[in-house]
């Protein structure tokens, strides 16, 4: 569906792993959303140039033909959130790191429980990949598209990793 989301174009459409929503504004992708997480209805209608390329590469992605995405992407967030987003994207494909070592790559060591809300509020996940944040102990954390999702994510990226 494309809907209008506060100047946001939104388009919904099935991939992989569930109903995903992707939307645009000014050029660039601006959210990923699980679907069945956010409880919003939709109905298929036409995409945009744009959006039709993120769910290329999204598509490309889970079926690990690609292993990053070459988007114009724009996030909107704290100055903190926008710095733990950043670090996220310094993890290399198919690896992970804990929300501590991320606050210590920051320069805010201490700050482990932060980061886990900045990757909660990622407005971009798998392309800013915050599944990709676990807790020290190995424990998967938590994930905006849910516990299965994510270790589905890691598990193919480790697949795939190559």
């Amino acid at each position: 569906m494309i809907k209008d989301i506060g100047g946001k174009m939104l388009y919904c459409r099935p991939t992989a792993i569930g109903m995903i929503g992707i939307a645009e504004s000014g050029g660039t992708v601006t959210n990923l959303l699980f679907m069945e997480k956010e409880g919003r209805k939709f109905v298929e209608t036409a995409s945009t140039p744009l959006l039709d390329e993120a769910f290329d590469q999204l598509d490309a992605w889970l079926s690990g033909r690609i292993d990053t995405f070459s988007l114009p992407v724009a996030a909107d967030g704290s100055r903190f959130a926008m710095r733990v987003w950043q670090a996220l994207l310094d993890i290399p494909y198919g690896s992970t790191t804990s929300y501590g070592e991320i606050a210590a790559q920051i320069g805010i060591p201490g700050a482990a429980r932060a980061v886990g809300s900045a990757c909660g509020h990622n407005p971009l996940p798998i392309i800013i990949p915050c599944h990709r944040v676990i807790n020290v102990d190995g424990r998967m954390g938590g994930y905006l598209g849910g516990l299965q999702i994510k270790r589905h994510l890691l598990d193919l990226e480790r697949r795939n990793r190559g």
